[in-house]
């Protein structure tokens, strides 16, 4: 599983970047990802495509 940091601050740009923490809480509460620290996710790489897209929509 990769571990991915996230960037301090979200630009709420639309789609949200991979590294936006808005995207991380998201993937972490549909179960496709793990909180390590405070900006440390440890993310599965099976994420399915709908769910990596619908995480990443504004």
């Amino acid at each position: 599983m990769p571990v991915v940091t996230a960037k301090k601050k979200c630009c709420k740009d639309s789609p949200r970047c991979k590294k936006c923490p808005v995207t991380l809480e998201r993937l972490r509460k549909a179960g496709h990802a793990q909180r390590l620290s405070k900006l440390g996710y440890d993310v599965s790489a099976d994420v399915p495509r709908k769910i990596r897209k619908a995480a990443r929509r504004r």
